[in-house]
């Protein structure tokens, strides 16, 4: 990519769509488009097809998707598939349609079966059963891996596809009902701290066991791909370390300084046993993460008490996966 070049970053206002932007700045692109889903609905055909042949991107960073926690899937599964089918669908045909060179879809760590043998291979993709708690994410996610794979066979189309493990970083989503887990804690630890509360719950057992990225990490691995990778087949963005719920909660407890109890609901689910990346294919390619865990939470803890208002004043439905 050229530094005048215009590049569509899709989910602009999300995690690591906005990540994205930020680093695309930084490097010094100055002809980058960003529209938020009050500007531009992704669903609309018309309207996206209208936009393509209006402002005909070169590059397009696919960031813009319908996410949640697993409350959120478990309670609106319709609108996380119609969404995300239609936001993807829209955006992936246009950019065949009207010309882009190269465009990233960005998927999801959900889309591999529940039991897949650990680390997880990229050609472990539909080997098995899905968590039924996500299905309908992941189901829409997986469509969209395949539909770039058919154009980039089909039509030559610079399709490629990359699924990034769990993210947390600055610009989060902190709704408690609808976040990830490490969003979610980082809140209720912190709310918990200034109200005086002698305990947080946690959902489930503690035991499952989750990688994370810091965002910053994930949209370099990003901006490297569209640099560097050629090919229809995924490939995994992740840190390659996992942590128990468990540890992860002692983690958040202590970087907020809360000196309560964690009592952990054994009534709610835990979700996946496991979901640790296998990143050989990413690593051995030139991409490595740089930002571990104790301090990219406390990086995300400062950035969370310093502007977490500021976020939910402008939160919208697209954000980042």
């Amino acid at each position: 990519m050229k530094l005048n070049d215009k590049i569509y970053i899709a989910g602009s206002g999300g995690l690591l769509g906005s990540a994205i932007f930020r680093l695309l700045k930084r490097k010094g692109y100055n002809n980058l488009i960003t529209l938020r889903s009050s500007e531009l609905d992704l669903r609309n055909q018309d309207l996206v097809n209208n936009f393509f042949e209006r402002e005909q991107p070169l590059y397009v960073f696919m960031a813009a998707a319908k996410v949640g926690g697993i409350l959120a899937n478990q309670n609106y599964p319709a609108d996380f598939i119609y969404d995300n089918l239609m936001i993807q669908n829209n955006i992936i045909h246009s950019a065949y349609k009207w010309g882009v060179e190269k465009l990233l879809f960005l998927g999801s760590s959900c889309i591999y079966p529940k039991n897949a043998p650990q680390p997880i291979e990229e050609n472990y993709l539909m080997t098995g059963f899905l968590e039924p708690t996500n299905d309908a994410y992941a189901i829409a996610k997986i469509a969209g891996i395949k539909m770039c794979q058919s154009f980039f066979n089909q039509y030559g189309c610079r399709f490629i596809s990359a699924m990034p493990t769990n993210l947390y970083g600055e610009g989060d989503h902190y709704d408690l009902k609808n976040s990830h887990v490490l969003p979610a804690l980082i809140r209720k630890f912190h709310e918990a701290k200034i109200n005086n509360e002698n305990k947080v719950s946690v959902w489930g057992t503690g035991k499952p066991r989750r990688e994370f990225l810091h965002v910053d990490d994930a949209a370099l691995a990003c901006y490297f791909l569209m640099q560097k990778y050629e090919s229809n087949e995924i490939i995994n963005i992740g840190s390659g370390i996992d942590h128990s719920i468990k540890e992860l909660a002692i983690l958040v407890k202590n970087i907020t300084e809360f000196e309560g109890e964690i009592i952990f609901d054994e009534t709610k689910p835990d979700g996946t046993p496991r979901k640790l990346l296998n990143v050989e294919k990413i690593n051995k390619i030139g991409w490595t993460p740089s930002i571990d865990l104790q301090d990219g939470v406390l990086k995300t803890y400062i950035d969370f008490k310093e502007n977490y208002f500021k976020y939910t004043s402008h939160q919208n439905s697209f954000i980042s996966v």
